[in-house]
């Protein structure tokens, strides 16, 4: 027996150690339910020698849940297969609780999915009181239910009201919640007081039964046609379709199995489960999250992108030049994770009110019970506001999050390179300007590099590291490094305008300008948007990142496109591919202040635009026209501008400008499928062409970045794993499709024809 060690003492106690070799965790993987069968019969043969099982962990977490390789390779074929295996574990699990003696969970380290299913199992669950400590069920964040029972026993245990929220989102609590809620019947010290509850809990119930075999049980709160929980159900299924947009099945399955189970036998309940669970584990979306949010996901904290050879760095201190939203929110990722930074600005008081947005976040934590005020003042004092170029002199790493603005980076990058030693790494958050061109400001361009963060910084997981043409692999390993330090998820890009995700998510705007200039309603556009699950639609973004500033973008392109035509000659001029193409300088969904901040700085300097010569290479004509009707013809720049292609009423919701209805006149129909596609394919193609190009060197990269930068719905996996998840064949019909009627945007690349001739998935 490989996974499970079992030990009986004098008294007859069994202790089962949950020990897989060679392995970090303990999964439930075809192994351990081999070794738990046998387990199981070894009991049961010597049930009358045996006075108690206590079942623990010899790891520094209890049970880590289900084996997910096994589960991502299930196909739709395998479902009948996939069904009775499920439903064997399960009458595995189930002859535990009947085993007819007490069996005790020692629950010491996080118990989730398949773990606490196997601690629902036994008769009693114990934990060590540690807020490390996690309990739940994240099946839901990865497409699946807790298919082992979870739904059935949590139900019977908390019910159905308690229990839908916490398995429908994933939610993880700590053993004393879990204790408050009824999933864990007690709490202890340490691990030696673990094992002596759970030793006279077994002395106090030698003849224990689960609750749902109890003639007299009754699920809390009652069934589905209780007065309460009936009026409770109707509207759940739209709650649900509010947060999933139809497009997650996990959620729907979950109500499904919970209140169907609720109305029948326990051993039916289990049956609906395992058909609800295959269903799941047999279709696609699963198959996406699983891949993406746990695979790839862990191979980007591994360092999967960063270069092996240099040593894992920490930095001892940070520099940040400009104190604005995001220099402020830069301060705040590292002084919460203990890294102490300085926060420089042009004047001291500036520099102040960066240090003071940490104070706000932090009093609002404390205020919530979620931090002490010692730890708090800890946190603010790791951050050192100065107008001082020299208190920079001590700084390992410093980041420039001034505005978009080539000049006053270089200017503010020469400051700091005259005081930081030369080991120092300078880092640039930018969200467009090439790293390359940045570096030119350096003596030292290796150890120059492009940190893009997101706003706001305190909420925004992902960080875009991005390489100049000289940047050094030790250099890019200590950004990664930091990354990590202070908790945020990096990816690796290649230099170029907009570099990933700048310019791909400058595709779905652009394309919602897009569809409005064509002739669709603009409710239309943003419900589509919303349907595939962006966070919001495009219009509402340019809204909050101002039509002024995509102007301001889209003449510099044009006028930079008339140079490069007079400079190479009329029509025989360099193929600049993507250069200038689909880079979303202008438009941020989260708003970028440096990008909001360039706007304003702008004003100034916008005055008449003259007609151009040349056509946008990443802004369809149908946008154009859309942009300089609402910025130039409508004078509408946006929401800080007092409206754009929303109105912003100081005592009332923001609701779309009536004025919109000029772009319905003469419009096509054009089908809401198309709607709904052109937002998802213009982003996966642009994707695809990042791959292509080299700006991207993984898929993973492309799917963390999409998901965690601009909130690219989850259920596809990423941009490129939409690719997948259509079927590469199906995508590059339809991308003709799209081509054919919408445009050459959406005509399918070339390493894409050849992938679906072969039937090779991105």
């Amino acid at each position: 027996m490989s996974s499970i060690r079992y030990e009986k003492d004098a008294d007859g106690v069994v202790t089962l150690l949950l020990d897989a070799p060679d392995q970090p965790v303990n999964t439930m993987n075809a192994a351990f339910q081999a070794d738990l069968r046998a387990i199981v019969v070894r009991l049961e043969g010597e049930r009358e020698h045996i006075r108690g099982v206590i079942l623990t962990s010899a790891k520094r977490t209890f049970f880590a849940g289900g084996d997910l390789r096994a589960l991502i390779a299930v196909r739709p074929e395998d479902a009948a297969t996939f069904f009775h295996e499920l439903e064997a574990m399960k009458a595995c699990l189930r002859r535990i609780e009947k085993l007819g003696r007490p069996v005790v969970a020692a629950i010491n380290g996080s118990a989730l999915g398949g773990g606490l299913e196997l601690a629902l199992s036994c008769h009693a669950r114990l934990c060590i009181d540690d807020p490390s400590i996690e309990i739940g069920f994240p099946e839901v964040t990865l497409g699946l239910l807790p298919g082992a029972g979870g739904v059935v026993k949590t139900v019977r245990l908390i019910g159905l009201q308690h229990a839908l929220p916490y398995l429908s989102e994933g939610r993880r609590v700590a053993p004393a919640k879990a204790h408050e809620m009824g999933l864990i019947d007690g709490l202890a010290r340490d691990r030696d007081d673990l094992l002596m509850r759970a030793r006279a809990w077994i002395e106090a119930h030698p003849h224990p039964q689960q609750p749902w075999d109890d003639p007299k049980h009754r699920i809390p709160g009652g069934t589905p046609t209780n007065p309460a929980v009936a009026g409770m159900l109707p509207i759940a299924p739209a709650i649900l379709q509010q947060q999933t947009r139809g497009n997650y099945p996990a959620p729907e399955a979950i109500l499904a199995a919970a209140v169907e189970g609720a109305q029948v036998d326990f051993d039916t309940a289990m049956r609906i489960e395992s058909r609800y669970m295959t269903r799941l584990a047999t279709g696609q979306v699963a198959k996406n999250m699983i891949g993406t949010l746990f695979f790839q996901l862990n191979e980007v904290k591994a360092g999967k992108s960063r270069p092996a050879d240099p040593p894992r760095w920490r930095s001892s201190r940070v520099g940040i030049l400009g104190a604005g939203m995001m220099g402020a929110g830069i301060a705040w990722a590292c002084a919460n994770r203990g890294v102490p930074c300085v926060l420089k600005d042009v004047d001291l008081a500036k520099a102040e009110q960066g240090k003071a947005y940490s104070a706000r976040l932090l009093a609002k934590r404390v205020e919530k019970g979620r931090t002490s005020v010692a730890d708090a003042d800890k946190v603010l004092a790791a951050i050192t506001p100065t107008a001082d170029a020299a208190d920079l002199s001590n700084c390992d790493l410093v980041i420039e999050a001034v505005f978009e603005n080539r000049d006053l980076k270089a200017r503010v990058t020469r400051e700091a390179e005259a005081v930081v030693g030369s080991d120092a790494i300078v880092a640039s958050n930018t969200s467009t300007l090439p790293i390359t061109g940045l570096a030119e400001a350096s003596p030292r361009p290796e150890r120059f590099i492009g940190l893009h963060f997101f706003s706001p910084v305190d909420r925004m997981q992902l960080v875009e590291i991005i390489k100049g043409r000289k940047t050094s692999a030790d250099t890019l390993a200590k950004a990664y490094d930091f990354v990590l330090q202070i908790g945020k998820t990096p990816i690796v890009v290649n230099d170029s305008r907009g570099f990933y995700t700048s310019r791909v998510f400058g595709t779905f705007v652009n394309e919602g300008m897009a569809l409005l200039g064509e002739g669709v309603p603009a409710a239309m556009v943003e419900n589509a948007g919303w349907q595939i699950g962006m966070p919001v639609g495009p219009l509402a973004v340019l809204d909050e990142v101002s039509l002024k500033l995509a102007d301001d973008v889209l003449h510099q392109e044009l006028a930079d496109l008339e140079r490069e035509q007079h400079e190479h000659g009329h029509g025989h001029g360099h193929a600049h591919g993507h250069e200038h193409g689909h880079g979303h300088d202008h438009a941020h969904e989260h708003g970028h202040d440096h990008a909001h901040e360039h706007a304003k700085a702008s004003d100034a300097a916008h005055g008449h635009r003259h007609a151009h010569k040349v056509k946008s290479r990443r802004v369809p004509e149908s946008a154009v026209y859309v942009l300089e009707k609402m910025a130039h013809g409508f004078k509408r720049m946006g929401r800080a501008y007092g409206g754009g292609f929303y109105d912003y009423p100081q005592d009332g919701e923001k609701s779309l400008w009536s004025g919109l209805k000029v772009f319905e006149r003469g419009g096509r129909a054009i089908p809401f499928d198309d709607v709904k596609d052109r937002m998802l394919y213009a982003q996966a193609i642009e994707t695809v062409r990042c791959l292509d190009e080299g700006v991207l060197e993984s898929t993973r990269d492309a799917n963390i970045g999409a998901i965690f930068g601009w909130g690219f719905p989850a259920w596809t996996g990423g941009t490129a794993q939409f690719v997948n998840h259509v079927g590469v064949r199906a995508f590059a019909a339809r991308a003709r499709e799209l081509a054919q009627r919408y445009g050459e945007r959406f005509a399918p690349t070339a390493s894409l024809i050849e992938r679906a001739e072969r039937g090779t998935p991105l």
